[in-house]
């Protein structure tokens, strides 16, 4: 029987209930079975008679004239329209016969195998579902068909209760009865979400894949059906290797029912698959802001909200402070590529005053790489965490600015062996001051003076400051031995640039629905969380990292302040600064990790980054001095 014709004989799975509740507990397979036929016939009977009463349910015949939801609309903080979402905007609705035989198989296969044998609802799959679910002590599996899914996702909400799934049965007989079979497949297949605001095989396919779902092969096919069940977390944009064992599941759940041969399977898995592009905001004019945004809005209201519930979303971007990012960042990648070898750069600005997120550049080309750098590369900012111990130490009444440290060798208890910090170029300074510390960047005194106020204390520092990645204690954490975002940097130091007050960071200022109901508010609600004689003795001398320290070359004429970062090997290059009005953060590397070429240094190549960033972001706007220490009390020792 070919593999490219579906035929109704094909999806049928002959095995017997039984064969899928063998070995639980002891009850013998006679007695399950016999318990599985009572269960299907009280279960059958009763959703006839529940078909009868459920009368105020939705009229599936409705779906006969489908119209599309409400769009959902993304401006800046100035009101600049930048993109709209909608799910039917995504969607290309094509005829069953324009759709891959192999994914007709796939998808059947792995969500529904007795599709074309029950009628709406199948008791033996709820029977199997719920022993599953016994054996495991856990929700594992369900019992929907696809025509339940379909009903789910157009007439029902998705709280799970026992009266949804009642209704969501009901309404299943009823399509059942109105609908052929073929035409529910075509329904679904058009309907079904494939993740990243991609509705139907169509539109997932041509994203996925760059071709029309009819052109799909059984490789592309099983990938596709098996991000059904978790769109954006199996999704090969998110990560190709857990799309590529989802691949695998539904490969060989196809085998298991003989839909195909174990020499196809295997020919399906070696198959290299041409991973498309997202598709989903062609529109958009910051896409990477868009995209960072609706990641937001639906952690917060839900995927269905986003896209159809006619959100209005005023969103933190100034749209002319993004334009000048993205050109900052393609201006000096182009120099940076070939002067260290640089693939990448993220740049993030926010507002000190706000924790607004200003700008945000992901990357320097988001057509070729819709990985977003500034929220989701987690990369080790190597003395550029330096700020964070230093103002612990500060904030403990204990040291100061002018306190002497031992720029001495020294070594560290570390497993079975010693840690023994070196600095960047090697030699001791001897006994320097913390503000001459900070100011050349001295690894070996930071080491110490993070063991002294103890690293946990450190980690509280961070997380106050909303840093929110995993932080170890590690002896060399002072010297940045931790993967953080640059976005975690640039609003960290936002709260120095506002000495001590803190708002969490975000992308979204305010958000409607159609009618002007605010559904969200982040007016800001700054709290001190920082000791002000502590940070402004931070911000004392981080100004001098830039006045004569490794970061001249971010001289911008004006009072600033921040901290160049270089990881061993040259692998990260920063440069995080500010101002009292802007805070920014400039991360420069390759995806792959490789070093760059030796001698790159954040002070080096970066600062001159941010400098150029700076000096036109802040035309006509005043300058601001930061507070100084003796405006405050310092902290009683502790």
């Amino acid at each position: 029987m070919s593999t490219n014709t579906l035929r109704q004989e094909q999806l049928q799975d002959p095995a017997p209930i039984f064969d899928f509740i063998q070995g639980v507990g002891k009850v013998t397979a006679g007695t399950l079975l016999g318990v599985s036929m009572l269960a299907s016939s009280v279960i059958a009977g009763g959703l006839v008679g529940l078909a009868i009463s459920f009368r105020n349910l939705p009229d599936v015949r409705v779906l006969r004239n489908y119209v599309p939801t409400e769009t959902t609309y993304i401006y800046d903080i100035n009101g600049t329209h930048l993109t709209s979402i909608h799910d039917e905007a995504n969607r290309e609705v094509v005829p069953l016969e324009k759709i891959s035989p192999h994914l007709k198989r796939a998808v059947i296969a792995i969500e529904d195998s007795h599709f074309y044998t029950h009628h709406g609802i199948n008791p033996g799959g709820v029977i199997r579902a719920l022993v599953k679910n016994i054996e495991e002590g856990k929700t594992v599996e369900g019992g929907s068909t696809l025509t339940m899914q379909l009903v789910k996702n157009l007439f029902l909400s998705p709280k799970k209760a026992f009266s949804r799934k009642v209704a969501e049965a009901v309404l299943a007989i009823r399509l059942e009865q109105i609908f052929s079979k073929n035409q529910i497949l075509e329904l679904y297949l058009n309907q079904v979400y494939w993740g990243h605001n991609l509705y139907g095989a169509e539109t997932a396919s041509r994203s996925y894949f760059n071709k029309p779902a009819s052109e799909l092969t059984l490789a592309e096919a099983a990938m596709m059906a098996g991000l059904i069940q978790a769109p954006e977390e199996y999704s090969p944009f998110v990560n190709y290797k857990l799309a590529k064992q989802r691949q695998a599941t539904v490969l060989n759940r196809m085998k298991e029912l003989k839909w195909i041969t174990p020499e196809e399977e295997q020919a399906a898995l070696k198959q290299p698959l041409g991973i498309g592009r997202i598709t989903s905001f062609p529109g958009s004019k910051v896409p990477y802001v868009t995209q960072a945004v609706v990641q937001e809005l639906t952690k917060r209201f839900g995927r269905d909200a986003v896209l159809k519930g006619g959100m209005r979303v005023q969103t933190t971007i100034d749209l002319k402070m993004q334009r000048l990012a993205e050109k900052i960042v393609s201006e000096w990648h182009n120099r940076l590529y070939y002067q260290v070898g640089a693939d990448q750069m993220a740049l993030v600005a926010v507002d000190p005053r706000t924790h607004f997120v200003k700008a945000m550049v992901g990357g320097v080309d988001y057509k070729k790489s819709q990985f977003n750098r500034a929220i989701q590369a987690r990369r080790q900012p190597g003395s550029a965490f330096k700020p964070f111990v230093y103002y612990t130490a500060f904030a403990t009444g204990k040291y100061s600015p002018e306190s002497i440290v031992l720029d001495t060798p020294v070594s560290y208890p570390d497993g079975d062996s010693y840690y023994s910090p070196r600095n960047y170029g090697g030699g001791f300074s001897g006994a320097v001051s913390i503000r001459r510390a900070l100011e050349i960047s001295l690894n070996i005194p930071a080491i110490k003076i993070g063991q002294a106020v103890g690293l946990n204390k450190v980690i509280e520092v961070c997380r106050t400051l909303g840093i929110q990645s995993p932080i170890e204690p590690v002896i060399s954490l002072p010297l940045g031995a931790v993967d953080l975002t640059p976005l975690e940097m640039a609003g960290a130091f936002a709260t120095f640039a506002n000495n001590g007050w803190h708002s969490d960071t975000t992308f979204i200022v305010q958000v409607t629905d159609s009618s002007g109901n605010v559904l969200l508010d982040n007016t800001p609600k700054p709290r001190l969380v920082l000791d002000p004689w502590a940070t402004a003795s931070l911000n004392s001398a981080l100004q001098g990292v830039i006045s004569q320290g490794t970061a001249t070359a971010a001289q911008i004429g004006r009072p600033a302040a921040g901290k160049t970062g270089t990881t061993s090997s040259e692998r990260d290059i920063w440069f995080v600064g500010y101002v009292p009005q802007l805070s920014v953060a400039v991360w420069v590397g390759n995806d792959d990790y490789t070093p760059l070429t030796a001698g790159a240094t954040g002070g080096g190549f970066v600062a001159p980054v941010w400098r150029d960033f700076m000096l036109q972001a802040l035309q006509n706007t005043p300058v601001e001095y930061f507070r100084p220490p003796s405006d405050f009390e310092p902290p009683s020792e502790n």
